[in-house]
């Protein structure tokens, strides 16, 4: 059974920022990713709302592109988006990023579909990425951009399997961060593999917000769209809500013991404080990782990827995370699931039912 909400929550406004390597911001300071390196691809990595330490999306992006500092050389100088800014200010900050000669430049989050969209033509030698992208004009007219797609809904079918064999209370949640299509991937997906395993679970289905891309980093709304469900009888919360999660994290340690949250995109036991990772039952493993690596590399081996690219379960490109250890004992379960779907026994949802 599936019930549907939606909440709509405050959320605190982020800095728009360029950081070059030689930058004394705040961000280099937290952690200098574009410092050094050598002289491989000089990589623009402009980041979606909530920037890098999210925990999540973003960050999965910067550890592809630190592997690209270890592997190929490559230096970097890296964007970060203001929550609310027009689509003119994307144009803008890919442009900057062209314009001072990087290549490739990737853009990590389907919003910059559309900038990359105007801006590619005028910088035809420049290779331009977009995880999760699309072709807003789709006749894949730019032959220099890749867009970096996932089979969100195969790895979230696997957290579903985890939840509904560890439910307690055969109830359980699901937290979206923006009521899109490439969210409900995730719903549709986690729903399906609640119910494969047992179709009488409830699952609790809330998005933070409609359309505004702040629900990706609305911590305050994560935490209480979590609390409500944990509250109603659940008893674990799945999030796919970029830096929101946090809340959701905050949420499952406030509702007690036996209260799980199953993290997304990155292993977020890993990034997690010490209390919250007694919460955290698994994680949907979502390599933005690989496939910000894989644009970089595909540079430097003088090969720019182009067009639609696929990350799916058969090639390693979504998953799931045992860290902690609290799924060891269903993870035979799970991974007869995900053989089922590599070999095309089962075919899991993109949509909504």
């Amino acid at each position: 059974m599936r019930r549907l909400t939606k909440i709509a929550a405050a959320s605190a406004v982020l800095s728009l920022a360029l950081t070059a390597c030689a930058n004394d911001s705040d961000t280099a300071a937290e952690d200098d990713l574009c410092g050094g390196g050598g002289d491989g691809p000089n990589v623009g990595l402009a980041y979606d709302v909530g920037g890098r330490g999210d925990q999540s999306f973003n960050d999965a992006a910067a550890r592809g592109m630190e592997q690209a500092k270890e592997e190929l050389g490559a230096t970097c100088t890296e964007a970060q988006a203001q929550d609310g800014e027009p689509e003119s200010a994307r144009e803008d900050r890919l442009r900057t990023l062209a314009e001072d000669g990087h290549d490739p430049i990737i853009g990590t989050g389907f919003a910059y579909s559309l900038a990359v969209d105007a801006v590619a033509p005028d910088f035809p030698d420049t290779s331009f990425g977009v995880v999760d992208g699309f072709d807003p004009t789709g006749d894949e007219a730019n032959d220099n951009v890749a867009y970096l797609g996932f089979a969100e809904n195969e790895g979230s079918f696997l957290v579903g399997v985890a939840a509904a064999l560890k439910t307690q209370t055969d109830h359980v949640g699901f937290v979206g961060g923006v009521h899109n299509d490439l969210i409900k991937k995730f719903e549709a997906g986690y729903t399906a593999g609640v119910e494969a395993v047992n179709p009488d679970i409830t699952v609790d289905v809330t998005y933070i917000e409609e359309e505004d891309l702040s629900g990706f980093a609305d911590p305050a709304g994560g935490k209480a769209a979590a609390a409500a469900m944990y509250e109603n009888g659940a008893d674990i919360v799945y999030h796919a809500s970029g830096g929101s999660g946090s809340g959701v994290f905050d949420a499952a340690v406030e509702a007690g013991d036996d209260m799980w949250a199953i993290g997304v995109d990155s292993d977020q036991y890993l990034t997690a404080s010490d209390d919250q990772k007694e919460h955290i039952l698994t994680s949907m493993l979502k390599r933005v990782d690989t496939a910000t690596f894989n644009e970089i590399k595909s540079v430097a081996d003088d090969k720019p990827l182009s067009s639609y690219q696929s990350y799916d379960l058969a090639a390693d490109g979504v998953g799931y995370s045992t860290s902690g250890g609290y799924i060891d004992d269903i993870k035979d379960q799970i991974d007869e699931w995900a053989e089922k779907i590599k070999s095309g026994e089962v075919e899991v949802p993109s949509t909504v039912k």
